[in-house]
């Protein structure tokens, strides 16, 4: 704005030195001055009230309010070294709310079961992004989201859709998963992005059995001698291919077997006997299936 202290309406020539002065040019003067002075400490007030600043001045308002830009837009800025509020929850279970105002990127470590909620999303046509990073301490803990997370969720392994109930991931191994959501609409409707690869049904990864069970971090275990191991449970539409490169036979105990009884709780062997043997297996419905078979037999 143009600022209302009017430096003309001073007389700096008043009063004329060696003669009788008019009262009234003394009183226009000071009158004048004191008026600017009223604008100027009017306008300086506003700036320290306003103004985004890097440090705090003398007078001004707490830092908290000065640099609130109180959803004014901000344009054709060109930034650098900008970094986001990161929010550690600590270690909770049952209900967890992300606080979309404390900080774009949350942390929380299960200590339970969690449902995620949200709060003080952006209002309606603005959209709001936050990242939450979630430490899976057991993998018997369950993340349930809200059921306004609803765009985006074909492909996220380990989602399930319980009958009548809010979309909920289930986790194949401990560690560490990382979630963004997104909504333009003030939390009606939630997209959720995953970046875990291990999450992704077809990663590509692989890895030699070596001991132990069968780990569910790779999307392919192939053999590399005989033997006996185990399949425990994956997750919702986790795909795992088990191929044998030896002369030897692998002898493998899925502990949820769809091919038996097709209920939970029901083993069932692979036997890899032959090089060049394998198969492809899906885990759904808390069963392993067989989706591709050569040469494997499976009892």
């Amino acid at each position: 704005m143009t600022s209302q202290i009017n430096p003309n309406n001073i007389n700096g020539a008043y009063p004329v030195a060696g003669q009788d002065n008019n009262s009234q040019g003394f009183r226009d003067n000071f009158t004048n001055t004191s008026t600017n002075f009223q604008f100027a400490a009017q306008e300086i007030t506003a700036l320290q009230n306003s103004a985004v600043l890097n440090s705090q001045i003398s007078g001004g308002a707490n830092l908290t309010v000065q640099n609130n830009m109180l959803n004014s837009p901000l344009t054709n800025a060109l930034i650098a070294d900008f970094a986001l509020t990161g929010v550690s929850l600590g270690t909770l279970s049952g209900t967890v709310t992300i606080n979309y105002i404390s900080g774009h990127y949350q942390t929380v470590t299960t200590g339970g079961d969690i449902s995620l909620a949200f709060s003080n999303w952006p209002i309606a046509g603005q959209v709001g992004v936050v990242t939450v990073q979630i430490t899976v301490t057991n993998t018997a803990y369950t993340l349930t989201l809200p059921a306004a997370v609803s765009v985006n969720c074909t492909g996220i392994q380990g989602l399930v859709y319980p009958a009548g109930g809010s979309p909920v991931i289930e986790f194949a191994s401990a560690g560490v998963y990382t979630f963004t959501f997104t909504t333009s609409d003030n939390g009606t409707t939630i997209t959720i992005n995953q970046t875990n690869e291990v999450l992704t049904p077809f990663n590509n990864s692989k890895a030699p059995y070596t001991t132990g069970n069968i780990s569910l971090l790779t999307t392919t275990t192939y053999f590399t001698a005989g033997g006996t191991t185990t399949l425990n449970d994956g997750v919702e539409g986790q795909i795992k291919v088990l191929t044998q490169t030896a002369s030897a036979s692998m002898v493998v105990t899925a502990v949820n077997a769809g091919w038996k009884a097709a209920v939970p709780g029901t083993a069932g062997n692979i036997t890899l006997a032959s090089m060049g043997s394998g198969c492809t297996l899906q885990y759904t419905n808390s069963l392993w299936y067989c989706i591709g078979n050569n040469g494997v037999v499976f009892a």
